[in-house]
């Protein structure tokens, strides 16, 4: 369990997102999310998941899926469905020349060696081997000042051969790193002292079949911060170059420093 006490944001979107699939046709796949998060959600109680049928069309289902504890919604997210349809087709490159994953140290490598709670359970206890093509900002600010980075994930260990599971499971591992750009350019690292950041919303857009058994590349932006709040946007790309989701979160960025 997070030492912190709180659920992870991307295990209840990925959860509420299974408690959707699981009232629609199973031929119709999730396409796109669109959610907020309210409340902190507390890992020692448990979360409760309420699905709104809001539509079901020719091609397309639409669904609310509200996540409670304590009586009270902690997210609250609406999901779109639709059958498989052919029509046109196109995507952006992805970026060449990024260093692979082989060559680049886990974030367990990374953090293991540090006596820290936090730091042993991003390095132990995540079901996602994390490889940043950047130096990481665990522990250390990026002194370039570029908001963007990319990196590389896949689950620990094999999925089952079930489409809807490996698209929950890139919400869930989605939700990780998409706010370190807004660090990045600021010179901010996750240890600064003072430094609070919680997620807003969560938008996530798939466009293809993949596997998160298998190594995806994330890259991440960060267009601009303003009013205590930072927006990144992301692309996670197969291994041979295929667009398989895009991602939007805002997050709420406290700086203490720029708050007296």
């Amino acid at each position: 369990m997070d030492p912190r006490g709180r659920v992870f944001g991307g295990q209840v979107y990925a959860q509420s997102i299974m408690a959707a699939i699981r009232t629609v046709e199973p031929e119709r796949a999730i396409h796109s999310t669109h959610g907020y998060f309210l409340r902190p959600g507390d890992a020692t109680q448990p979360i409760t998941f309420s699905v709104d049928r809001i539509h079901d069309g020719r091609s397309f289902s639409t669904r609310r899926t509200q996540a409670y504890q304590n009586g009270v919604p902690i997210l609250s997210m609406i999901a779109s469905f639709q059958d498989d349809d052919p029509g046109l087709e196109h995507q952006v490159q992805a970026p060449e020349g990024v260093t692979p994953p082989e060559d680049l140290p886990s974030a367990a490598e990374v953090l293991g060696p540090i006596d820290h709670p936090v730091a042993q359970f991003w390095a132990t206890s995540r079901a996602f081997d994390i490889r940043h093509v950047q130096q990481p900002i665990y522990l250390r600010a990026d002194p370039h000042r570029i908001p963007r980075q990319a990196l590389w994930m896949k689950t620990i260990g094999p999925m089952p051969d079930d489409d809807n599971l490996h698209r929950a499971a890139l919400a869930y591992a989605s939700d990780y790193s998409i706010l370190e750009p807004v660090l990045r350019g600021h010179g901010l690292e996750w240890t600064h002292r003072g430094l609070k950041m919680a997620s807003l919303d969560h938008a996530m857009w798939w466009h293809r079949p993949m596997r998160v058994d298998e190594w995806l590349l994330y890259v991440q932006e960060s267009p601009t911060a303003s009013g205590g709040r930072g927006l990144s946007t992301g692309q996670i790309f197969t291994r041979e170059g295929v667009l398989v989701a895009s991602i939007a979160q805002e997050g709420m960025v406290r700086v203490p420093e720029l708050r007296e």
